[in-house]
């Protein structure tokens, strides 16, 4: 029998999601490509248009009432300062693009902490808990590694692994 760490089977989720992801967002990114070419968009439209779908943001994509991972676009998650827990609603429109509204915030405090880079992602050391951080929001900062930032997390950040960045300083 195998000997999976809880470390490497929280990796191999995050993977697999962050997959899912990108190919949602390929997708979506095709879709407003090729416009409204039938025999294309049947097989990537995977919701009836004009569905209205309710979820959670996971710090990275909403997690919808129906079980399944849609993609939130970074730089709305970025703009809005999503924080993780925040109520999303999402709609499929017409001309099946999706469109999101943060329904409802969840409670959240305000900390500062030490930008890093690791494998390629971004975190805010905050007294040694480590938050990851969206790329879209360093780049929209023009933060860089090393320097202090200002994140919105939960107000109860015991279960969080996402801050949303508010500003570098």
């Amino acid at each position: 029998m195998l000997d999976v760490s809880d470390k490497q089977t929280k990796r191999l989720r995050a993977l697999i999601q962050e997959a899912e992801t990108s190919l949602a967002a390929a997708k979506e990114l095709l879709l407003s490509l090729i416009g409204d070419d039938e025999t294309v968009t049947a097989s990537i439209k995977d919701e009836p248009l004009g569905k209205v779908i309710e979820g959670v943001f996971d710090g990275q994509t909403m997690v919808g009432s129906d079980g399944k991972t849609y993609p939130v676009p970074a730089n709305y998650a970025s703009k809005s300062k999503l924080v993780q827990g925040d109520i999303l609603k999402l709609t499929v429109a017409e001309d099946g693009s999706f469109l999101y509204k943060q329904i409802g915030p969840i409670a959240r405090k305000q900390v500062v902490g030490l930008l890093k880079l690791d494998n390629g992602h971004y975190y805010v050391d905050v007294g040694g808990k480590l938050f990851r951080i969206l790329l879209a929001s360093v780049t929209y900062f023009k933060a860089k590694p090393g320097d202090q930032v200002s994140v919105n997390v939960p107000e109860d950040d015991s279960q969080a692994e996402w801050a949303a960045l508010e500003a570098a300083l």
